[in-house]
Order: C-alpha cells, then sequence, then structure tokens
C-alpha cells in the first residue's frame, strides 16, 4: 500500500474516532499532494510515489517547525502548542531520522580524501544529501559540515 493511499485509510479512521486536529492534518496533507501533482503537470487523481509523498510530507514538517519557532517568538504558547500536535502527526508518517552522532559520522566518512574548500562545500552539500534524503534534517547537515570544514 503506498503511502498516499494509507493516508487516506488513516482518514477515514480519523473521521469515525473523531479525531478533529488529525483529520484536519490528513486533509491538508491530501490537498497537498493534490497540489504537487497538479505542479508536476498530472491529473489530481493519480497517485504520488512514495518519495513524492514524503517530500510533500517533509516541507510540512518544515513549515510547522518554523511555525512554532515564530510563535513563540510572539508569545502565543496557545499557537505553537496547535502547531507542535500537528508536527507530531505528520513526523509519523516520516522515515526514523538520523542521529546527530549518526550524522556526524556519515559527513567524516564522505570528506575523508577529499578537499574541502569554500567553492566545493555546495557540492559536498549536495552529495551527503542526495545520499541522506529524508533520513537527515538539511539544517543539521549544513551545521555539521560547516563545522567539520572551518576554513
Amino acid at each position: 500500500m503506498s503511502l498516499q493511499t494509507d493516508i487516506k485509510v488513516q482518514m477515514v479512521e480519523a473521521m469515525k474516532a473523531r479525531e478533529a486536529t488529525k483529520l484536519s492534518v490528513l486533509r491538508g496533507l491530501m490537498a497537498s499532494f493534490t497540489n504537487e501533482l497538479v505542479a508536476k503537470g498530472r491529473k489530481p487523481d493519480e497517485e504520488l510515489t512514495d518519495d513524492e509523498a514524503l517530500a510533500v510530507i517533509s516541507r510540512g514538517v518544515k513549515q510547522r517547525k518554523d511555525s512554532i519557532e515564530q510563535f513563540e517568538k510572539g508569545s502565543r504558547p496557545d499557537l505553537a502548542e496547535a502547531e507542535k500536535n500537528e508536527l507530531s502527526i505528520l513526523e509519523t508518517y516520516l522515515p526514523v531520522q538520523m542521529t546527530e552522532e549518526e550524522v556526524l559520522e556519515f559527513v567524516r566518512a564522505k570528506l575523508e580524501g577529499v578537499s574541502a574548500d569554500p567553492k566545493s562545500k555546495g557540492q559536498l552539500m549536495g552529495m551527503i544529501m542526495k545520499e541522506l534524503k529524508g533520513k537527515a534534517d538539511g539544517t543539521l547537515v549544513k551545521a555539521i559540515l560547516d563545522k567539520l570544514c572551518q576554513y
């Protein structure tokens, strides 16, 4: 069963269980899937591949994290808490993320034997993120790469 189909099934279950927050998040996710299909020039009734669906979910997670940060800066703990609840629902659909230590070891292994000058840092980041796609947060990878390649 594809990720999108699984989310549709869970949306129906959330309706039956009257879980308003989960239902709202899943409906928004399904709308995002449809928007992604239209943006790619495909029919709205088609399904995204699991990789495409994960990319959409990752964007939603990133948006929620940004919103939480902004709400906390703006002294709105009520809205931040609502976003945290939505974030926890979305994160259940993402694969298990690598820990900081695992990412550090991976980046160190990639940097061995590679000359890391400022011009090639972008290429290194691209190469690393291609392999870690969906498994690690890009901001964490960038911070570790910056720390290891201090000039």
